[in-house]
């Protein structure tokens, strides 16, 4: 795995609240580098939806459009029992 990515994503999931950076990073740690291609992607995309949105769907009081967002998000509240 690409050190440099890493790095750029692991700065990307710090985010507004302790709370979520702590979930995205620990999927990041956790997952990311046994995930396919595209769901690397998605990741990578997923950090560019605003924090109140993130929250929400790791709450459960929403879900995400797309369907590898979804995955991801289902991946991270399973893991954390949200």
């Amino acid at each position: 795995m690409d050190e440099t990515i890493i790095r750029r994503l692991r700065w990307r999931t710090r985010r507004g609240t302790r709370e979520l950076d702590a979930l995205f990073g620990s999927w990041l740690d956790e997952s990311f580098a046994g995930a396919d291609e595209a769901t690397r992607k998605a990741f990578d995309e997923l950090l560019d939806v605003q924090d109140p949105d993130l929250w929400d769907w790791v709450m459960g009081h929403g879900r995400p459009g797309r369907e590898d967002f979804a995955r991801i998000i289902d991946e991270i509240r399973a893991r954390h029992r949200l």
